[in-house]
Protein backbone atom coordinates (compact mmCIF):
# COMPACT_ATOMS: atom_id res chain seq x y z
CA UNK A 1 0.00 0.00 0.00
CA UNK A 2 1.00 3.65 -0.93
CA UNK A 3 1.82 5.62 2.03
CA UNK A 4 -0.39 8.54 3.17
CA UNK A 5 1.28 12.16 1.79
CA UNK A 6 1.87 14.25 4.50
CA UNK A 7 2.61 17.84 4.27
CA UNK A 8 6.16 19.46 5.65
CA UNK A 9 5.94 21.30 7.78
CA UNK A 10 7.65 24.72 7.74
CA UNK A 11 10.99 24.79 9.65
CA UNK A 12 9.90 27.56 11.75
CA UNK A 13 6.85 25.17 13.31
CA UNK A 14 8.88 22.23 13.32
CA UNK A 15 11.12 24.39 15.87
CA UNK A 16 7.96 25.25 17.88
CA UNK A 17 6.60 21.75 18.19
CA UNK A 18 10.61 20.69 19.47
CA UNK A 19 11.10 23.33 21.21
CA UNK A 20 12.46 23.00 24.53
CA UNK A 21 12.17 24.78 27.58
CA UNK A 22 15.22 25.63 29.12
CA UNK A 23 15.91 28.06 25.65
CA UNK A 24 12.74 30.33 26.59
CA UNK A 25 15.02 32.61 29.17
CA UNK A 26 17.89 32.99 26.87
CA UNK A 27 16.08 33.74 23.83
CA UNK A 28 14.23 36.26 25.66
CA UNK A 29 17.53 37.34 26.92
CA UNK A 30 18.80 37.62 23.56
CA UNK A 31 15.79 39.34 22.09
CA UNK A 32 15.71 42.13 24.05
CA UNK A 33 19.47 42.91 23.46
CA UNK A 34 18.92 42.36 19.62
CA UNK A 35 15.89 44.63 19.59
CA UNK A 36 18.43 47.40 21.05
CA UNK A 37 20.52 47.23 18.00
CA UNK A 38 18.43 46.88 15.30
CA UNK A 39 16.48 50.08 15.81
CA UNK A 40 19.22 52.32 15.31
CA UNK A 41 20.98 50.02 12.40
CA UNK A 42 17.52 49.72 10.85
CA UNK A 43 17.04 53.12 10.47
CA UNK A 44 20.35 53.86 9.42
CA UNK A 45 20.70 51.70 6.66
CA UNK A 46 17.08 53.00 5.22
CA UNK A 47 18.71 56.26 4.72
CA UNK A 48 21.60 55.01 3.08
CA UNK A 49 19.18 53.69 0.69
CA UNK A 50 17.73 57.00 0.40
CA UNK A 51 14.69 56.18 2.31
CA UNK A 52 12.60 56.87 5.15
CA UNK A 53 14.03 56.07 8.53
CA UNK A 54 11.17 54.15 9.48
CA UNK A 55 11.26 51.95 6.58
CA UNK A 56 14.32 50.22 7.81
CA UNK A 57 12.00 49.57 11.38
CA UNK A 58 9.54 47.84 8.90
CA UNK A 59 12.31 46.34 6.80
CA UNK A 60 13.92 45.06 10.34
CA UNK A 61 10.33 43.59 12.14
CA UNK A 62 8.36 41.73 9.08
CA UNK A 63 11.78 39.22 7.42
CA UNK A 64 12.39 38.51 11.24
CA UNK A 65 8.50 37.31 11.84
CA UNK A 66 8.61 35.47 8.02
CA UNK A 67 11.91 34.06 8.55
CA UNK A 68 10.84 32.49 12.23
CA UNK A 69 8.73 30.54 10.12
CA UNK A 70 10.60 29.73 6.81
CA UNK A 71 13.89 29.84 7.69
CA UNK A 72 16.09 26.99 8.07
CA UNK A 73 18.64 28.33 10.52
CA UNK A 74 18.07 28.45 13.99
CA UNK A 75 20.29 31.82 14.81
CA UNK A 76 20.53 33.60 11.30
CA UNK A 77 19.14 37.29 11.84
CA UNK A 78 17.86 38.94 8.79
CA UNK A 79 17.05 42.78 8.27
CA UNK A 80 18.45 45.87 6.17
CA UNK A 81 22.52 45.50 5.46
CA UNK A 82 24.79 47.82 4.42
CA UNK A 83 25.92 46.32 1.47
CA UNK A 84 22.48 46.29 -0.11
CA UNK A 85 21.62 49.98 1.13
CA UNK A 86 23.68 51.30 -2.36
CA UNK A 87 22.16 48.73 -4.52
CA UNK A 88 18.74 50.06 -3.63
CA UNK A 89 19.50 53.91 -3.99
CA UNK A 90 21.02 53.24 -7.60
CA UNK A 91 17.81 51.19 -8.68
CA UNK A 92 14.98 53.70 -6.60
CA UNK A 93 15.81 56.85 -6.44
CA UNK A 94 16.41 57.64 -10.61
CA UNK A 95 13.00 56.24 -10.74
CA UNK A 96 11.54 58.53 -7.47
CA UNK A 97 12.97 61.84 -8.28
CA UNK A 98 12.34 63.79 -4.67
CA UNK A 99 9.22 61.97 -4.00
CA UNK A 100 10.10 60.08 -0.45
CA UNK A 101 6.47 57.95 -0.98
CA UNK A 102 7.23 56.89 -4.59
CA UNK A 103 10.81 55.63 -3.90
CA UNK A 104 8.97 53.59 -0.58
CA UNK A 105 7.43 52.60 -2.71
CA UNK A 106 9.53 51.54 -5.53
CA UNK A 107 11.28 49.71 -2.72
CA UNK A 108 8.36 47.83 -1.83
CA UNK A 109 8.55 46.67 -5.39
CA UNK A 110 12.11 45.96 -5.73
CA UNK A 111 11.65 43.23 -2.43
CA UNK A 112 8.79 41.46 -4.01
CA UNK A 113 10.23 41.56 -7.30
CA UNK A 114 13.53 40.12 -5.60
CA UNK A 115 11.38 37.80 -3.54
CA UNK A 116 9.79 36.33 -6.14
CA UNK A 117 13.18 35.58 -7.96
CA UNK A 118 14.14 34.07 -4.93
CA UNK A 119 11.27 31.89 -4.58
CA UNK A 120 11.27 30.63 -8.12
CA UNK A 121 15.25 29.79 -7.92
CA UNK A 122 13.84 27.86 -4.71
CA UNK A 123 11.39 25.87 -6.88
CA UNK A 124 13.95 25.59 -9.54
CA UNK A 125 16.88 24.66 -7.13
CA UNK A 126 19.05 27.34 -8.29
CA UNK A 127 20.87 27.72 -5.15
CA UNK A 128 24.41 26.89 -6.81
CA UNK A 129 24.40 30.42 -8.69
CA UNK A 130 26.23 31.58 -6.02
CA UNK A 131 29.54 30.14 -7.75
CA UNK A 132 29.14 32.98 -10.15
CA UNK A 133 30.71 35.18 -7.46
CA UNK A 134 34.21 34.03 -6.62
CA UNK A 135 35.91 35.38 -3.26
CA UNK A 136 37.76 37.83 -5.37
CA UNK A 137 34.61 39.18 -6.88
CA UNK A 138 33.00 38.94 -3.48
CA UNK A 139 35.64 40.90 -1.75
CA UNK A 140 36.58 43.87 -4.74
CA UNK A 141 32.82 44.18 -4.49
CA UNK A 142 32.48 44.95 -0.50
CA UNK A 143 35.45 47.04 -0.76
CA UNK A 144 34.23 49.53 -2.98
CA UNK A 145 30.09 49.48 -1.27
CA UNK A 146 32.16 49.82 1.74
CA UNK A 147 33.42 53.46 -0.42
CA UNK A 148 30.61 54.00 -1.84
CA UNK A 149 28.61 53.93 1.59
CA UNK A 150 31.11 56.11 3.15
CA UNK A 151 31.28 58.66 0.69
CA UNK A 152 27.68 58.96 0.56
CA UNK A 153 27.47 59.22 4.09
CA UNK A 154 30.28 61.75 4.59
CA UNK A 155 27.62 64.66 3.92
CA UNK A 156 25.78 64.00 6.81
CA UNK A 157 28.22 63.61 9.12
CA UNK A 158 28.77 66.76 8.45
CA UNK A 159 25.91 68.64 8.53
CA UNK A 160 25.31 69.56 4.42
CA UNK A 161 23.10 68.89 1.74
CA UNK A 162 24.10 65.52 0.37
CA UNK A 163 25.22 65.90 -3.36
CA UNK A 164 23.58 63.97 -5.97
CA UNK A 165 25.24 61.96 -8.80
CA UNK A 166 28.53 59.64 -8.99
CA UNK A 167 30.93 58.76 -6.73
CA UNK A 168 33.08 61.20 -8.20
CA UNK A 169 30.66 64.26 -8.35
CA UNK A 170 29.13 63.44 -4.32
CA UNK A 171 32.57 63.52 -3.39
CA UNK A 172 33.40 66.89 -5.28
CA UNK A 173 30.60 68.09 -4.44
CA UNK A 174 31.06 67.62 -0.60
CA UNK A 175 34.78 69.19 -1.27
CA UNK A 176 33.18 72.26 -2.50
CA UNK A 177 30.83 72.56 0.75
CA UNK A 178 33.69 72.22 2.64
CA UNK A 179 35.68 74.32 1.29
CA UNK A 180 33.09 76.85 1.18
CA UNK A 181 32.95 76.70 5.24
CA UNK A 182 28.93 75.05 5.25
CA UNK A 183 30.43 72.50 7.80
CA UNK A 184 27.76 72.25 10.79
CA UNK A 185 29.76 72.00 13.88
CA UNK A 186 27.47 70.30 16.00
CA UNK A 187 26.64 67.70 13.46
CA UNK A 188 30.10 67.04 12.94
CA UNK A 189 30.61 66.64 16.63
CA UNK A 190 27.84 64.01 17.38
CA UNK A 191 28.81 61.96 14.41
CA UNK A 192 32.19 61.96 15.03
CA UNK A 193 31.71 61.11 18.85
CA UNK A 194 29.44 58.30 17.70
CA UNK A 195 32.16 56.74 15.56
CA UNK A 196 34.48 57.01 18.56
CA UNK A 197 31.93 55.57 20.52
CA UNK A 198 31.37 52.70 18.62
CA UNK A 199 35.01 51.91 18.48
CA UNK A 200 36.18 52.49 21.67
CA UNK A 201 33.72 49.97 22.84
CA UNK A 202 34.92 47.29 20.55
CA UNK A 203 38.18 47.03 21.97
CA UNK A 204 37.19 47.68 25.83
CA UNK A 205 37.54 44.69 28.10
CA UNK A 206 33.97 43.88 28.67
CA UNK A 207 31.25 43.90 26.24
CA UNK A 208 29.38 47.24 25.85
CA UNK A 209 26.88 47.75 22.69
CA UNK A 210 28.55 50.81 21.37
CA UNK A 211 25.96 51.69 18.89
CA UNK A 212 23.02 51.96 21.44
CA UNK A 213 25.26 53.93 23.97
CA UNK A 214 25.99 56.52 20.94
CA UNK A 215 22.32 56.69 20.15
CA UNK A 216 20.85 57.16 23.38
CA UNK A 217 23.66 59.57 24.67
CA UNK A 218 22.97 61.81 21.35
CA UNK A 219 19.72 61.86 21.44
CA UNK A 220 19.69 62.35 25.72
CA UNK A 221 21.90 65.68 24.70
CA UNK A 222 19.99 66.63 21.72
CA UNK A 223 16.49 66.95 24.65
CA UNK A 224 18.37 68.57 27.08
CA UNK A 225 20.43 71.14 24.94
CA UNK A 226 17.34 71.62 22.74
CA UNK A 227 19.33 71.69 19.72
CA UNK A 228 17.02 70.38 17.43
CA UNK A 229 16.94 73.61 15.17
CA UNK A 230 20.76 73.72 14.99
CA UNK A 231 21.15 70.41 13.56
CA UNK A 232 19.84 67.86 11.05
CA UNK A 233 17.24 65.16 13.02
CA UNK A 234 15.91 62.13 12.09
CA UNK A 235 12.36 63.63 13.29
CA UNK A 236 9.27 61.71 14.54
CA UNK A 237 8.21 58.24 13.13
CA UNK A 238 4.78 58.10 12.03
CA UNK A 239 2.90 55.95 14.28
CA UNK A 240 1.44 52.70 14.16
CA UNK A 241 2.48 49.31 12.53
CA UNK A 242 3.87 48.64 9.24
CA UNK A 243 0.93 48.77 6.59
CA UNK A 244 1.18 48.14 2.19
CA UNK A 245 2.43 51.54 0.60
CA UNK A 246 2.58 50.26 -2.81
CA UNK A 247 0.78 52.98 -4.36
CA UNK A 248 1.25 54.81 -7.76
CA UNK A 249 3.23 51.93 -9.46
CA UNK A 250 3.15 51.42 -13.34
CA UNK A 251 4.50 48.80 -15.33
CA UNK A 252 7.05 50.49 -16.82
CA UNK A 253 8.42 51.14 -13.54
CA UNK A 254 8.79 47.12 -12.54
CA UNK A 255 10.14 46.65 -15.97
CA UNK A 256 13.34 49.05 -14.99
CA UNK A 257 13.76 47.55 -11.69
CA UNK A 258 14.24 43.84 -12.75
CA UNK A 259 17.39 44.32 -13.51
CA UNK A 260 18.78 45.89 -10.57
CA UNK A 261 16.52 43.04 -9.03
CA UNK A 262 18.51 40.38 -10.37
CA UNK A 263 21.68 41.40 -9.46
CA UNK A 264 20.52 42.28 -5.91
CA UNK A 265 18.73 39.21 -5.76
CA UNK A 266 21.98 37.37 -6.39
CA UNK A 267 24.29 39.58 -3.71
CA UNK A 268 21.57 38.81 -1.13
CA UNK A 269 21.39 35.19 -1.16
CA UNK A 270 24.95 34.80 -1.72
CA UNK A 271 25.76 36.93 1.53
CA UNK A 272 22.70 35.26 3.53
CA UNK A 273 23.90 31.58 2.35
CA UNK A 274 27.62 32.12 3.38
CA UNK A 275 26.45 33.73 6.49
CA UNK A 276 23.98 30.66 7.53
CA UNK A 277 26.42 28.01 6.55
CA UNK A 278 29.09 29.31 8.58
CA UNK A 279 27.26 29.71 11.35
CA UNK A 280 25.73 26.36 11.34
CA UNK A 281 28.87 24.80 10.47
CA UNK A 282 29.85 25.63 14.30
CA UNK A 283 26.98 23.85 15.84
CA UNK A 284 27.36 21.21 13.54
CA UNK A 285 24.24 21.14 11.62
CA UNK A 286 23.82 21.61 7.93
CA UNK A 287 21.64 24.13 6.24
CA UNK A 288 20.15 23.39 2.76
CA UNK A 289 20.70 26.18 0.47
CA UNK A 290 18.01 25.83 -1.71
CA UNK A 291 15.62 26.12 1.58
CA UNK A 292 17.81 29.02 2.59
CA UNK A 293 16.79 30.58 -1.11
CA UNK A 294 13.11 29.98 -0.34
CA UNK A 295 13.05 31.81 3.31
CA UNK A 296 14.68 34.41 1.62
CA UNK A 297 12.52 34.84 -0.65
CA UNK A 298 9.75 35.02 1.80
CA UNK A 299 11.22 37.63 4.07
CA UNK A 300 11.66 40.02 1.04
CA UNK A 301 8.21 39.23 -0.09
CA UNK A 302 6.76 40.46 3.24
CA UNK A 303 8.97 43.11 3.63
CA UNK A 304 8.03 44.64 0.78
CA UNK A 305 4.00 44.21 0.91
CA UNK A 306 4.66 45.88 4.69
CA UNK A 307 6.47 49.23 3.68
CA UNK A 308 9.64 47.69 4.06
CA UNK A 309 12.98 47.38 1.09
CA UNK A 310 15.43 44.64 0.13
CA UNK A 311 16.79 42.68 2.81
CA UNK A 312 19.43 39.90 3.40
CA UNK A 313 21.32 38.10 6.11
CA UNK A 314 23.25 40.38 8.59
CA UNK A 315 26.46 40.15 9.52
CA UNK A 316 26.66 42.43 12.06
CA UNK A 317 23.16 41.44 14.02
CA UNK A 318 23.92 37.71 14.11
CA UNK A 319 26.56 37.71 16.48
CA UNK A 320 25.03 39.89 18.30
CA UNK A 321 22.20 37.18 18.72
CA UNK A 322 24.59 34.45 19.46
CA UNK A 323 26.71 36.45 21.79
CA UNK A 324 23.60 36.84 24.01
CA UNK A 325 22.60 33.12 23.89
CA UNK A 326 19.80 32.92 20.96
CA UNK A 327 18.68 29.35 20.93
CA UNK A 328 16.25 29.77 18.17
CA UNK A 329 14.44 31.71 15.34
CA UNK A 330 12.28 32.55 18.72
CA UNK A 331 14.59 35.29 19.54
CA UNK A 332 14.42 36.96 16.48
CA UNK A 333 10.54 37.16 16.65
CA UNK A 334 10.91 38.63 20.38
CA UNK A 335 13.15 41.19 18.94
CA UNK A 336 11.23 42.51 16.17
CA UNK A 337 7.78 42.27 18.63
CA UNK A 338 10.11 44.80 20.94
CA UNK A 339 10.53 47.03 17.70
CA UNK A 340 6.84 47.34 17.08
CA UNK A 341 6.50 48.36 21.02
CA UNK A 342 8.64 51.10 20.39
CA UNK A 343 7.36 52.75 17.22
CA UNK A 344 3.78 52.23 18.99
CA UNK A 345 4.68 53.59 22.28
CA UNK A 346 7.11 55.96 21.68
CA UNK A 347 7.98 57.03 17.80
CA UNK A 348 8.47 61.06 19.04
CA UNK A 349 11.38 60.29 20.45
CA UNK A 350 14.01 60.18 17.21
CA UNK A 351 12.88 63.68 16.81
CA UNK A 352 16.11 64.01 19.22
CA UNK A 353 18.36 61.79 17.32
CA UNK A 354 20.50 63.69 15.09
CA UNK A 355 20.93 62.78 11.29
CA UNK A 356 24.97 62.42 11.58
CA UNK A 357 24.90 59.63 14.48
CA UNK A 358 22.77 57.30 11.90
CA UNK A 359 25.85 58.49 9.18
CA UNK A 360 28.63 57.62 11.67
CA UNK A 361 26.45 54.02 12.52
CA UNK A 362 26.56 53.26 9.05
CA UNK A 363 30.14 54.65 8.21
CA UNK A 364 31.57 52.22 11.26
CA UNK A 365 29.65 49.41 9.67
CA UNK A 366 30.79 50.18 5.63
CA UNK A 367 34.35 50.24 7.28
CA UNK A 368 34.28 46.77 9.11
CA UNK A 369 33.42 45.00 5.62
CA UNK A 370 36.92 46.30 4.21
CA UNK A 371 38.88 43.64 3.41
CA UNK A 372 42.90 44.75 2.47
CA UNK A 373 44.57 41.45 3.76
CA UNK A 374 43.00 39.44 0.55
CA UNK A 375 44.11 41.56 -1.90
CA UNK A 376 48.06 41.31 -0.84
CA UNK A 377 47.47 37.60 -0.28
CA UNK A 378 46.18 37.19 -4.37
CA UNK A 379 48.41 39.90 -5.37
CA UNK A 380 51.20 36.92 -4.34
CA UNK A 381 49.30 33.97 -5.39
CA UNK A 382 47.54 35.04 -8.46
CA UNK A 383 47.85 38.29 -10.44
CA UNK A 384 44.78 36.99 -12.18
CA UNK A 385 42.36 36.88 -9.31
CA UNK A 386 43.60 39.84 -7.90
CA UNK A 387 43.00 42.17 -10.65
CA UNK A 388 39.34 41.19 -11.02
CA UNK A 389 39.21 42.17 -7.30
CA UNK A 390 40.67 45.37 -8.14
CA UNK A 391 38.33 45.33 -11.66
CA UNK A 392 35.34 44.81 -9.41
CA UNK A 393 36.16 47.30 -6.81
CA UNK A 394 36.84 49.75 -9.29
CA UNK A 395 33.37 48.92 -11.60
CA UNK A 396 31.29 49.27 -8.03
CA UNK A 397 32.84 52.43 -7.08
CA UNK A 398 32.99 54.34 -10.48
CA UNK A 399 30.99 52.62 -12.82
CA UNK A 400 27.42 51.95 -10.77
CA UNK A 401 27.02 49.07 -8.01
CA UNK A 402 24.85 47.36 -10.74
CA UNK A 403 27.38 47.52 -13.09
CA UNK A 404 29.84 46.99 -11.24
CA UNK A 405 29.02 43.45 -10.50
CA UNK A 406 27.90 42.20 -14.27
CA UNK A 407 31.14 43.65 -15.46
CA UNK A 408 33.07 41.38 -12.52
CA UNK A 409 30.28 38.32 -13.32
CA UNK A 410 31.75 38.88 -16.99
CA UNK A 411 35.06 38.84 -16.23
CA UNK A 412 35.06 36.01 -14.05
CA UNK A 413 33.49 34.46 -17.12
CA UNK A 414 36.48 35.53 -19.41
CA UNK A 415 39.26 34.21 -16.99
CA UNK A 416 37.96 30.81 -16.48
CA UNK A 417 37.25 30.66 -20.12
CA UNK A 418 41.09 31.38 -20.51
CA UNK A 419 41.94 29.15 -17.75
CA UNK A 420 40.45 26.38 -19.23
CA UNK A 421 42.27 26.72 -22.74
CA UNK A 422 45.52 27.61 -21.75
CA UNK A 423 45.61 25.78 -18.13
CA UNK A 424 49.04 25.30 -16.16
CA UNK A 425 50.53 22.12 -16.94
CA UNK A 426 53.79 20.08 -16.27
CA UNK A 427 55.32 16.36 -15.58
CA UNK A 428 54.81 14.93 -12.14
CA UNK A 429 57.46 12.77 -10.73
CA UNK A 430 59.17 11.26 -7.27
CA UNK A 431 61.20 13.78 -5.22
CA UNK A 432 63.63 11.86 -2.25
CA UNK A 433 61.72 10.21 0.33
CA UNK A 434 58.74 12.31 0.21
CA UNK A 435 55.44 10.22 -0.56
CA UNK A 436 53.58 10.59 -4.06
CA UNK A 437 54.22 12.38 -7.01
CA UNK A 438 55.55 15.77 -7.24
CA UNK A 439 55.54 18.68 -9.78
CA UNK A 440 58.75 18.66 -11.69
CA UNK A 441 58.82 22.26 -12.03
CA UNK A 442 59.17 23.65 -8.65
CA UNK A 443 61.20 20.53 -7.41
CA UNK A 444 64.03 20.42 -10.11
CA UNK A 445 65.64 17.75 -7.78
CA UNK A 446 62.92 14.86 -8.96
CA UNK A 447 63.00 12.50 -11.00
CA UNK A 448 60.97 11.11 -13.78
CA UNK A 449 59.85 7.62 -12.88
CA UNK A 450 61.30 5.01 -14.59
CA UNK A 451 59.62 4.11 -18.01
CA UNK A 452 56.64 6.16 -16.99
CA UNK A 453 55.08 9.87 -17.90
CA UNK A 454 52.76 10.92 -15.69
CA UNK A 455 51.03 14.18 -17.04
CA UNK A 456 49.37 17.12 -15.00
CA UNK A 457 46.47 19.13 -16.64
CA UNK A 458 44.41 21.25 -14.55
CA UNK A 459 41.77 21.59 -16.95
CA UNK A 460 38.55 19.57 -18.08
CA UNK A 461 39.79 18.08 -21.18
CA UNK A 462 37.24 19.31 -24.50
CA UNK A 463 37.54 20.11 -28.11
CA UNK A 464 38.62 23.95 -27.42
CA UNK A 465 41.86 22.86 -25.26
CA UNK A 466 42.36 19.35 -26.76
CA UNK A 467 45.23 20.46 -28.92
CA UNK A 468 47.66 22.20 -26.24
CA UNK A 469 46.95 19.10 -24.60
CA UNK A 470 47.98 16.89 -27.16
CA UNK A 471 51.26 18.91 -27.63
CA UNK A 472 51.78 19.21 -23.55
CA UNK A 473 51.96 14.97 -23.65
CA UNK A 474 53.58 15.15 -26.76
CA UNK A 475 56.49 17.50 -25.38
CA UNK A 476 56.74 15.43 -22.27
CA UNK A 477 57.50 11.98 -24.71
CA UNK A 478 59.57 13.46 -26.34
CA UNK A 479 61.89 15.37 -23.72
CA UNK A 480 65.19 13.85 -22.03
CA UNK A 481 64.33 10.98 -18.66
CA UNK A 482 65.46 13.99 -16.77
CA UNK A 483 63.68 16.92 -18.19
CA UNK A 484 61.60 18.70 -15.01
CA UNK A 485 58.14 20.35 -15.98
CA UNK A 486 56.54 21.44 -19.00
Amino acid sequence: MRRAWTPTLPPGLRMVRDYERPWLKSDLASGAALSAFLIPAGMAYAEAAGLPAVTGLYASVIPLLAYAVFGPSRVLIIGPDSSLAPMIAAAVLPLAGTNPDRAVALAGVLALIIGGLLLAGRVFKLGFVTGLLSKPIRVGYLNGIALVIMVSQLPKLLGIPTPTGSLVNSAAGTAQAVAQGAINPLALLFGAGTIAVIVVCRFLPWRLPGVLIAVVAASALTAVLNLTTALPTVGALPSGLPAPALGGITVDDVISLLGPAAGIALIAFADTSVLSKSFAARSGVQVDGNQEMGALGAANVASGFFGGFPISGSTSRTPIALEAGAKSPLSGAIAAALVVLFMVAVPGVTTFLPSSVLAGVVMVAAASILDVKTLRRLLRMSRTEAALLVATFLGVAFVGVLEGIVVAIGLSLIAFVLRALDPYRTELGSVGDIPGYHDLGRHPEGQRVPGLVIARFDAPLFFANGAVFTEHIRSLVAAPRNRCGG
